[in-house]
């Protein structure tokens, strides 16, 4: 028994070799260049997306700390806005206390001396009472007319010493 070789190196063998070398060579120009063409403009399309979302991510963060920024800004200028109203209304109310108690110490003040003229009239009608009770007892005891001017003259005595006798 002899050996057989497996393969035999035959001329149809060489032309199958240089078939599939042209073959491959053929594909590799017209298939596998531009199917590898394809891939990096596809990974460099990637890259690109990659690199534009990280650069709207840093965008983004940078917005959200201005507007948290701006937000702590706007809070405090309402906290301050409410603390000068604050402020204000206390001293409104400060003024309205003032102007009151003001008001309120005129009016007292007016009252005692609308009541002091009132005490001073009365005390005048009250002499005037007097003096003509005064004078008719006294008419009455001497049963004699006076004279006019005898008669005032002895009122007004007779007032300077009741009120001298307070």
């Amino acid at each position: 028994m002899g050996f057989k070789p497996v393969v035999t190196i035959t001329w149809e063998l060489a032309i199958q070799i240089v078939n599939t070398i042209v073959l491959f060579w053929i594909l590799k120009r017209i298939l596998f260049k531009p199917v590898l063409n394809i891939i990096d403009a596809r990974e460099n399309a990637i890259k690109t997306d990659i690199a534009t979302g990280e650069q709207a991510k840093n965008e983004g963060l940078a917005l959200k700390a201005e507007y948290e920024q701006k937000l702590s800004v706007a809070k405090n200028e309402g906290q301050e806005i409410i603390k000068q109203a604050t402020l204000r209304a206390e001293q409104k109310s400060e003024e309205i206390i003032s102007t009151a108690k003001e008001e309120a110490i005129r009016l007292k003040d007016k009252a005692n001396r609308d009541i002091a003229q009132e005490k001073e009239k009365v005390m005048n009608e009250l002499k005037n009472d007097i003096s003509n009770i005064a004078i008719l007892a006294a008419s009455k005891v001497i049963e004699k007319d006076i004279d006019q001017a005898k008669h005032e003259e002895m009122i007004n005595k007779f007032i300077e010493e009741v009120g001298e006798a307070k």
